[in-house]
């Protein structure tokens, strides 16, 4: 199962290991990794599971698509590594990926 690295907003990281075909968000709730809220389950109708890709990842995780980009207007201290990790499905490319948590969601 590939591994990944949730670091929050004060530097404390959390490995955990996800299915192939789940999404990162979902490991997070999964796992109980703090800073991932996830208001709308999943469903790219909220920014509660903003994340910042670590800028090595950002190729393998790919861009943001319209809808995610639109949702993300709504998210704080918005960068160009920005994803929601409800729209980052696991594959097993991914396995080592690392994110990191904004100070607050929304």
């Amino acid at each position: 199962m590939p591994k990944i690295t949730y670091i929050d907003h004060a530097g404390t990281a959390r490995a955990v290991e996800g299915a192939v075909g789940a999404t990162v968000m979902e490991t997070a709730l999964r796992n109980n990794v703090p800073g991932i809220d996830a208001e709308c389950g999943g469903a790219c109708a909220c920014a509660t599971c903003h994340v910042y890709v670590d800028e090595a990842w950002a190729e393998a995780v790919g861009p943001a698509v319209d809808m995610e980009q639109d949702m993300l207007d709504f998210a704080s201290d918005v960068r160009a590594n920005s994803r929601l990790c409800c729209q980052i499905r696991i594959t097993p490319e991914l396995d080592g990926l690392t994110v990191t948590t904004p100070a607050r969601q929304g």
